[in-house]
Parts: C-alpha cells; structure tokens; sequence
C-alpha cells in the first residue's frame, strides 16, 4: 500500500513548487521530502516531478497525483471539524452559516451565546453557497426558502421573517409618501440586479414594478437596505431591523408573500451533540425574546 505521508509530501511539492517549502509546512527536514519523493516515484514507476535549478515542477502524472491529493486532503480536514464538534462539552470551534441577510439576528445571538459560554470560539460563515453539513463545514446552518431536502440533515423550522416595503424619511421629504399601492408607479426602487431572482419581495417587485424603476441594484440584501436608509428609493427591509431605525417610513405593512420560511438545519451526526443543542435552545429563546421586545 501507498505510504499517506509520501502522497501528502508529494502533494506540497506540487503546490509549492520547491522542497524547502514542503518541509517547512510539514515540519520534516528537506532530506525526508526527497526520500518520500524518490521512494513514490520508485513505487507508482513514473516521474511525478521535473527537477530544475528553480525547484520541482509536477508532471501530468504529478498534477493527476495532487488532484487526489487535494481531494482526500480536504476530507481529512472535514472529518476533522465534524469530529470536534462531538465534543462532550460547550467548548471548543462553532461553526454557524447563513445567508448575510440575517446576520443582525445571528451575531446578536451568537454573541449572547458566547457570553454564555466563554470556552466556545464562533465562526461564522456567511455566503449564498450551500455550505455542506455532511463534511463538516458547519455544525448550524439557516436557511431560508423551501425546506431543505439533503439526506441525513435534521431540519428544524425556525420563524418567517416579516418583511415591508420602507423608504428613508429623507426619500419621502423629496417624493412624498405613495398613497397606496396603486400610487407606487410613480416611485423608484432599491432591489436585485438579477430580476429573475427568486426572493419573494423580488417576485412581487417583477409583477409589481418596472424594472427601469430599480434605480439602484445589488445582490446583497444588507447593500439593498443600506441604499434604502440612504434615501436613494423604496425598498424591503425585515420588521424588527426597521423598528429600530427613526430614519426609515413603512409605506406597505408586512405580507407573507414578501418572506420565507427560516429552517435550522444541522447534520445527524451532530445534532445531538451538547454544543449545538445548547446554541438551538439560545437561538430559539434569542429569537423569541428579540421579537416580543
């Protein structure tokens, strides 16, 4: 069989281009690299490496070698984060991802919770990418939309967001205040730079609103609120975030149809872990606690 630690020298050669800087990410001496090298070669029957006076330059064979390499590499640091999380304690990495939209909500809550327990270390992780429970790149995932479907995820759900239509009180001193919806023809829009995106205020804004209206597009729905409390149109804005804002004028009140479904999504394998069980329970009274205020 294969020697790992000579697949993982051989992989650092091909990403660094030189021995000494493999052995100074592995921690071995120069001599050792060399070794694994030549005892890999000697093994697979192939040159994986060119030598110049530069350093090493990978082979297709070398290149072929680093993509598995690369591969198993990454599983090996999942696998290590998923079995940290099944620490028998409330110590030790978190790692919590959602959309950014809802971060006003999450670091209030993860900070709550790191006060709670000063042993943890929160990482949190934000991003429209799917990030995988099942190899171990968040012990807690929000989401929001449709309920999540992947196999061997517990998924949880968690509260619908209300969401309205605001502007800055600076926009309604300039253009007034629309009388009702009818009256919105004569406004301009903060929204999407993608009009086929699916969030459901922006699914209204398509049957609702002329695009040549959105005056000010951004896929980041924190940028979009941003450019709404700076008076640049009209634009959707979660409730509880706007309440605590005296710059900002609701012009519709809340509808279901502007807002998704939040679900709490974590992988089996964690679920019951006494770390995520204790930050389920906080978020949850976190949240209920933030909206009866």
């Amino acid at each position: 069989m294969t020697n790992w630690d000579e697949i993982r020298t051989a992989f650092q050669v091909a990403r660094l281009g030189t021995v000494s800087g493999a052995a100074e990410v592995l921690g071995v001496h120069h001599a050792t690299v060399i070794r694994h090298i030549d005892a890999l070669e000697a093994r697979l029957g192939v040159k994986l490496f060119q030598r110049h006076a530069r350093g090493y330059t990978p082979t297709e064979a070398g290149q072929d070698l680093a993509r598995v390499a690369q591969t198993t590499d990454d599983q090996f640091q999942q696998l290590a984060g998923r079995i940290k999380g099944r620490g028998e304690g409330v110590s030790g990495e978190l790692l919590v991802t959602s959309l950014i939209n809802f971060s006003p909500l999450m670091v209030g809550a993860l900070a709550s919770f790191r006060a709670t327990y000063p042993e943890v270390i929160v990482r949190y992780l934000t991003g429209a990418r799917l990030f995988r429970l099942e190899y171990g790149e968040a012990h807690v995932a929000l989401r929001a939309g449709a309920a999540p479907q992947e196999p061997d995820n517990v998924v949880q759900p968690f509260e619908q967001q209300a969401v309205a239509l605001y502007a800055a009180k600076s926009y309604v001193a300039v253009h007034g205040t629309p009388a009702d919806e009818g009256a919105l023809a004569g406004h301009v829009f903060v929204g999407y730079d993608d009009p086929e995106s699916r969030a459901p205020y922006n699914v209204w804004m398509k049957q609702h609103v002329s695009f040549d209206h959105v005056v000010f597009r951004a896929e980041d729905g924190r940028v979009q609120q941003e450019a709404v409390r700076a008076g640049v149109g009209l634009g959707f804005i979660p409730v509880h975030e706007a309440a605590a804002d005296p710059g900002l004028v609701q012009i519709l009140p809340p509808r279901d149809e502007w807002s998704s479904p939040l679900w709490l999504v974590t992988h089996v394998d964690l679920h019951r872990t006494p770390k995520v069980q204790a930050f389920l329970r906080h978020l949850k009274t976190y949240a209920a606690e933030r909206d009866a205020r």
